[in-house]
């Protein structure tokens, strides 16, 4: 299988300073897999989706990102998105005066460079919103405004849903969210591979919203650097034991 994704030495600091966060990063992701980034908090994994997408906050110093044959180290946010990557946030922003149909309307056009019926739009959308469980009425409102967690989740795999990357990094899906939710957030995910057939990229502290996905490779990422990386054994291994033999493991290195 083809890599879809080629991360390569990659080292990042933010773009305001010169303390470096990323410390030389090699990630592999084939097309259509599945690949899970693990680790403790501040380890840079945020930081790593974030700069796979572009995000001006940080700059890539060293190193090199290939998606689908393309060199995108240096590309804008947008132009990643174009190229068929897309990003799943811990915090969706609020967008006032935006509607959800609305913005999904407007992304794929920008993605596409085609005019969309608003008739085949409608329905399309609609019948996507019931896979999540949501609310026609969802539509008309103002995208993440008055929106609970879990609604923002499910917005934003409706996003992803209806945009069909080619890869998807979903950092922290399932932080907050209760039990329901992530069951309804998981069958969206699990949507996206069966219609779509993407390749995932799920950054987590937990464990639940992989239940029902088959994990392809794990990553454990400290202190800016891969520290272990392994099969879906590591997710489980990782839920019943916790970091601290791969922690000790990497310092020995």
């Amino acid at each position: 299988m083809s890599d879809i994704l080629q991360v390569k030495d990659l080292k990042v600091k933010l773009a305001e300073e010169d303390t470096e966060i990323l410390h030389g990063i090699n990630l592999n992701v084939g097309a259509g897999e599945v690949h899970v980034l693990m680790g403790p908090n501040g380890a840079g994994k945020s930081t790593l989706g974030s700069s796979l997408m572009g995000d001006p906050r940080y700059k890539v110093t060293d190193g090199q990102v290939i998606f689908d044959g393309q060199d995108i180290t240096h590309e804008s946010t947008d132009k990643i998105a174009r190229a068929g990557i897309f990003m799943s946030f811990q915090n969706p922003i609020e967008v006032p005066g935006i509607t959800v149909a609305n913005f999904i309307r407007t992304a794929i056009e920008n993605k596409t460079g085609e005019h969309l019926k608003a008739w085949d739009f409608m329905k399309d959308l609609k019948k996507t919103m019931k896979v999540l469980d949501m609310d026609p009425s969802y539509a008309e409102r103002d995208l993440n405004v008055g929106f609970s967690g879990g609604e923002k989740k499910k917005a934003e795999i409706l996003q992803l849903l209806m945009l069909k990357p080619k890869l998807a990094i979903l950092d922290e899906t399932d932080s907050g969210l209760d039990v329901d939710a992530v069951r309804t957030v998981s069958a969206g995910i699990e949507e996206y591979k069966k219609t779509v057939g993407g390749a995932l990229l799920i950054i987590t502290h937990a464990t639940r919203i992989l239940e029902s996905l088959k994990v392809d490779r794990t990553h454990i990422l400290a202190d800016g650097r891969i520290i272990a990386e392994g099969d879906a054994s590591m997710v489980d291994d990782i839920n019943e034991n916790g970091f601290e033999k791969y922690l000790k493991e990497g310092a020995d290195k």
